[in-house]
């Protein structure tokens, strides 16, 4: 997987967005980065399309901007020169891939039947489209795929709304998910900004599925502990298990045995993509404590605290199981 497909998984999410005023590009850029995703994919199916990227490229380098429903190697051309940094395009047209290919220019063509994925191995793809994902047989086609073609990661589009997204999101061969829920052309065409900064929201905490997972107190030391865990027992009929150092109440609370991070002790938050959900909280500008991150036994990351506490409190991201 190239770099950019790789900045792209770390997203998760790709806005498709069709643009037919170059003069909401730019609006409608700081949206998007308001809302936590540098990143868009636009339609080559307007006349603005190039003028819009080269505007946002500038304007907003920080973002990841490519060109989409790209059908022809001119079009590949001056989306290119505009500032697109990758191609997508609907369906596997070989010509246009291959000129991607030869030119070194990022490119996920469009496949929705096994024929078309080994088109796209053949000419030394690893990550394409499936379109439209939907219609093609979704999640049911996308996982029976994954057996014979397991090293192709795909990027699904056509049909995805915040009621599926977590469907696509949870198949291993899927690296993001791309759609128009999150841009609606309604709040574009009318100027609703602040409304797709909000959706955009939205769809990152669904895709990443923020949950208190348990909070941690710190005691001064294991008899404290002890005690502030049968306390809880007596009141609430919850059941402690001892660990080496710290005791857990119902899982829901966890009794240090000597001062941890923290004033207070710590917070944790279980998500459902925690390399994703660091991503996302570095683009706000938070910092991570990175000598607290652990790692499970294939070396992902399964746990981080935040560099700085909160109401006397450290917080750290927890991956889900």
């Amino acid at each position: 997987m190239d770099k950019i497909c790789k900045k792209i998984a770390s997203y998760g999410l790709v806005p498709v967005i069709k643009i037919e005023d170059v003069n909401k590009a730019l609006p409608l850029a700081k949206a998007l980065c308001d809302g936590g995703l540098p990143v868009a994919e636009i339609t080559f199916r307007t006349d603005c399309a190039a003028e819009a990227i080269a505007l946002i490229t500038k304007e907003f380098p920080e973002m990841l901007v490519g060109a989409g429903t790209v059908l022809t190697t001119e079009q590949v051309d001056r989306a290119v020169a505009a500032g697109a940094k990758f191609i997508v395009s609907p369906g596997f047209n070989p010509k246009v891939v291959k000129y991607c290919v030869d030119k070194n220019i990022p490119m996920v063509p469009g496949t929705s039947r096994p024929s078309e994925v080994e088109a796209a191995m053949e000419l030394g793809l690893d990550t394409i489209k499936f379109f439209p994902a939907e219609a093609a047989g979704g999640v049911s086609m996308l996982s029976s795929m994954a057996g014979p073609y397991a090293n192709i990661k795909f990027m699904p589009t056509g049909g995805i709304d915040e009621k599926n997204l977590m469907n696509y999101l949870s198949l291993k061969n899927v690296i993001a998910c791309g759609g128009s829920f999150m841009v609606k052309s309604k709040y574009i065409n009318d100027s609703k900004f602040d409304l797709i900064t909000e959706d955009v929201k939205n769809a990152m905490t669904t895709m990443l599925g923020f949950k208190l997972a348990h909070i941690g107190i710190n005691c001064e030391n294991a008899d404290e502990a002890k005690k502030n865990a049968f306390l809880i027992e007596k009141m609430f009929g919850m059941t402690s298990k001892e660990g080496n150092s710290s005791i857990f109440t119902d899982g829901q609370f966890e009794f240090m045995k000597k001062k941890y991070l923290g004033k207070n002790g710590h917070i944790a938050i279980s998500t459902n993509f925690i390399d994703r959900a660091v991503d996302y909280f570095k683009r706000q500008g938070f910092k991570f404590n990175e000598e607290s991150a652990s790692y499970n036994e294939k070396g992902g990351l399964k746990a981080i605290y935040f560099a700085d506490d909160f109401f006397g409190f450290a917080i750290h991201l927890v991956q889900k199981s």
